[in-house]
């Protein structure tokens, strides 16, 4: 016997719920027929949430039991089963994927190779650009969580904010090998203090907190990571600062 689900999403002229559009199809993944009840207007809805004495909707019931929404639901079929306050490194491993993809296509487009010393810088700058506009996305967020740990971020506020901005303008001039007068220093200033701020942080202090590499939102643990994107940097200056033209 096939197994069934009801239920109760907003579904207007003017609006439909996109949680609710979401816990259907999630449903009818795992296998369930949906009896899909539609909440059409305002005072249906309100009535609804009334009844059942709930403050959002979708509302899903499985065998007469209220699931509850979206985040409810996912829970249930097994999904989603860590903390929301779990660490984890997705959000910088996919920042790192998609900059070595666009590398790797971009050399070989120019290069005729997947493979060549500017996919190398290619790739370090488009990591750079991207993790910068994670940052840009929210600055006084990532600024908070900045200053818990950067040591210049702390004595001068100005710097938490200026980080971002002085990252992607160095990350764009590297990516072309434009202004290297401008983009070497900027690189090297804020990679050699990003690193030595997580070094002391991390590996003397021995403080266990989120970085803010990709913003302020995200939840990536400070540590390997951050040292590596701080490295990165450095070794991107050196580097165009040796072999100032290819």
């Amino acid at each position: 016997m096939k197994k069934t689900a009801e239920l109760y999403r907003m579904v207007m002229d003017k609006h439909v719920c996109p949680y609710g559009t979401k816990s259907k199809w999630l449903l009818e993944r795992e296998g369930f027929a949906v009896e899909d009840r539609h909440l059409s207007t305002r005072e249906q809805t309100n009535a609804f949430k009334a009844e059942h004495g709930v403050e959002t909707t979708p509302q899903t019931f499985i065998d007469g039991a209220r699931i509850g929404g979206y985040t409810e639901l996912r829970k249930h079929l097994g999904y989603d089963k860590g903390s929301e306050d779990e660490t984890s490194y997705t959000p910088v491993l996919a920042v790192f994927a998609v900059g070595a993809a666009l590398a790797v296509a971009l050399s070989f487009f120019s290069y005729g190779s997947p493979f060549t010393i500017r996919t190398a810088e290619w790739f370090v700058a488009f990591s750079m650009a991207m993790l910068a506009m994670l940052k840009l996305q929210d600055v006084e967020q990532f600024s908070t969580m900045f200053v818990g740990y950067d040591l210049l971020g702390q004595r001068w506020v100005p710097y938490a904010y200026a980080y971002p901005f002085l990252e992607a303008t160095a990350a764009i001039l590297m990516a072309g090998r434009l202004l290297p007068w401008l983009s070497i220093p900027i690189a090297l200033t804020i990679g050699t203090i990003g690193a030595v701020s997580v070094f002391y942080a991390v590996y003397i202090q021995k403080r266990s907190i989120k970085c803010a590499c990709v913003g302020g939102s995200g939840n990536v643990p400070l540590g390997f990571v951050s040292l590596t994107e701080n490295l990165a940097m450095i070794g991107m200056g050196i580097w165009m600062l040796l072999r100032p033209s290819l």
